[in-house]
């Protein structure tokens, strides 16, 4: 009997690769049998990355390239295809915040730092975009791949504090759409364009703004869980599932899809 799930072989692109979500999704698809491609900025990360991935089973390799220079990203689309001729899965998994986007209990919307705002849309946004336009003309060629984007709860709904990481992550749920309309009509069914949206999930990033030094949560870490069904926040194996089902042929009649993975976080108002 076909096996749906099985991505064994598949050569499978991740841009933020050593971060805690997706470097820890590239891994459990290593174990999977995927040939992961690990792309970051620091080689030394990536170096251990991949050795991880080869424990693994996997023939892994790394690009170090930034997600905003094309031309350090041609240059790595050449060395993947090259090596394995072929890419059937990209997952954009790179972006970030920084404080000058965001609008803290103490200030409004005035003081944010215009600059900042920028470079938080231009690197959620157009990281997101740019991999694309590279990887994706093999996509073109193939007439067959997958993209995988990495959406956000603050995209569809006002989260306080994350503006522009809301602004850009709104931006990457239509280009999800967008993106998933244009390749089907240019290039066939074969090419499909979906996101997941992680709820809350614990990372460096934002460890001290939802948890205590003692591990309690802070007044926002207890807003969160109050609407979170689940009572809980997310871990990285939660998402694993899901980019499986979108990295496989499990999900070929699936895109334009934004799905979430929350502990119920979209879905309730806390009434």
């Amino acid at each position: 009997m076909e096996n749906l799930f099985d991505i064994k072989g598949k050569v499978i692109v991740v841009t933020g690769s050593t971060g805690v979500l997706a470097g820890a999704a590239a891994q459990y698809l290593a174990k999977e049998g995927a040939n992961v491609v690990f792309l970051g900025r620091r080689e030394e990360k990536l170096r251990e990355a991949v050795s991880l991935a080869k424990e693994a089973g996997s023939d892994a390799m790394y690009c170090v390239c930034d997600v905003l220079d094309k031309a350090a990203l041609e240059k790595a689309n050449e060395e993947i295809l090259a090596h394995y001729g072929k890419i059937d899965v990209l997952i954009n998994g790179a972006g970030g915040n920084m404080p000058g986007a965001t609008v803290p209990p103490d200030k409004t919307v005035f003081d944010i730092d215009f600059s900042q705002w920028q470079a938080v849309m231009n690197l959620n946004l157009g990281g997101t975009i740019l991999p694309i336009l590279v990887f994706g003309k093999a996509f073109e060629h193939q007439k067959k791949g997958v993209i995988i984007n990495f959406s956000s709860m603050s995209s569809t709904q006002a989260l306080t504090r994350v503006m522009g990481y809301g602004n850009a992550k709104a931006g990457v749920d239509n280009l999800t759409r967008w993106l998933a309309v244009e390749f089907a009509k240019k290039f066939g069914c074969g090419i499909r364009v979906n996101a997941l949206a992680p709820g809350f999930f614990i990372s460096e990033q934002n460890r001290a703004l939802l948890t205590n030094p003692d591990g309690s949560y802070t007044a926002r870490g207890n807003d969160v869980i109050k609407k979170t069904p689940f009572g809980k926040f997310g871990v990285a194996r939660d998402i694993f599932g899901t980019i499986h089902f979108l990295a496989s042929d499990a999900s070929e009649f699936l895109t334009g899809a934004i799905i979430p993975v929350d502990g119920g976080f979209s879905c309730y108002t806390g009434v």
